[in-house]
């Protein structure tokens, strides 16, 4: 079949499950979690055991070459309709472009998978556009932080569970941007619940670890609302569990969440739907925002950012030889509140 542009994910997942195969699988781009993904459900459902046996190859690019794969794609199937060639860490390989003639005339009965990850070919290359005529060249993005509880709702959706809102954002703050890392602990959490059950910050606070109460997003709430006492007693617990908090990790947070703040200030419009498409939040939070722009107006949130900024290099160790991230950390509450 003739290869698409702008295939998703969800369209290739669904072309297999259908059935519907290519010659050729460009899988690349910064986010490793969709190639897997996708190269694992070709791995372990095009062909049955049996036919695996003589007809599916799994090779590592930095283990391999050009024409030796060309070779090996060009192979007809063992008592099978197709056979499969994935290459795993493709960005490996040597001369890649040496795959442009077989690209340009794939063999239809071979579904050669490329694992291209943490970077993209050139689009603008022969071999990229060969691989979009004849087959599927799917890039991989890495997403933004703000978009990660939304994927994370979708997919305990798409798994027959549901997610509340909070609960969402305490696993993005917890694990980050690594979707992977995600998956993992979502299917940790669904081997101990029955399907369709809500996961809740309690849920989450008790089966994985992550306090509901001192986190990231709580401390967002306290300096919204000047609760001195309870930012404190968050950036305490912060400073007691520097591995699950280090500063580095939380002053990116609070970067986005006020300079947030700062746009909602300028938005004309702030009916919720409106504030939850501008900020691109989910409008169970745009509350948070509104108390927090109550509190600070536009120039202190200025200076917010510009503190933060600092607090950012002083993290890393720019003009700071012996503050730790604790003793930083208060010092930025303190003058972020005064």
């Amino acid at each position: 079949m003739a290869g698409k542009n702008e295939y998703s994910f969800e369209q290739i997942i669904n072309d297999l499950k259908n059935q519907i195969y290519y010659p050729f699988y460009l899988l690349h781009g910064e986010e490793s979690y969709f190639i897997d993904a996708i190269s694992d459900y070709i791995e372990h459902n095009v062909l049955s055991d049996l036919e695996k046996e003589f007809n599916q190859t799994i090779v590592y690019g930095k283990d391999s070459n050009v024409p030796t794969l060309i070779s090996y794609a060009k192979r007809f199937p063992m008592m099978a309709n197709y056979q499969v060639l994935i290459v795993k860490e493709a960005q490996d390989l040597d001369k890649i472009e040496e795959f442009l003639s077989y690209a340009e005339n794939p063999l239809n009965s071979t579904l050669l998978v490329l694992c291209y990850k943490y970077g993209k070919l050139d689009k603008r290359k022969a071999l990229y556009k060969a691989i979009e005529k004849n087959g599927i060249a799917f890039e991989s993005p890495r997403l933004y932080d703000n978009k990660i509880p939304d994927w994370i709702h979708n997919y305990v959706r798409a798994s027959n569970y549901s997610i509340t809102p909070k609960a969402a954002v305490l696993l993005t703050e917890f694990l980050g941007t690594d979707l992977s890392k995600i998956v993992n602990e979502l299917q940790k959490l669904f081997i101990n619940i029955p399907s369709g059950t809500e996961i809740t910050d309690d849920f989450v606070e008790k089966n994985i670890g992550i306090s509901k109460d001192y986190n990231v997003f709580e401390l967002q709430k306290a300096l919204a609302k000047k609760e001195v006492v309870k930012a404190n007693q968050i950036i305490l617990y912060f400073a007691s569990n520097p591995r699950e908090n280090p500063l580095v990790k939380v002053i990116p947070i609070l970067y986005s969440y006020f300079s947030k703040v700062l746009t909602y200030h300028y938005l004309p419009d702030k009916t919720r739907n409106n504030v939850a498409s501008a900020l691109s939040i989910n409008p169970f939070f745009v509350a948070d925002y509104q108390q927090a722009a109550k509190t600070f107006p536009p120039g202190k949130l200025c200076q917010i950012i510009s503190l933060l900024r600092e607090y950012d290099l002083k993290a890393k160790g720019v003009e700071n030889s012996s503050a730790s991230d604790g003793d930083l950390m208060k010092e930025l509450v303190f003058r972020i509140l005064h």
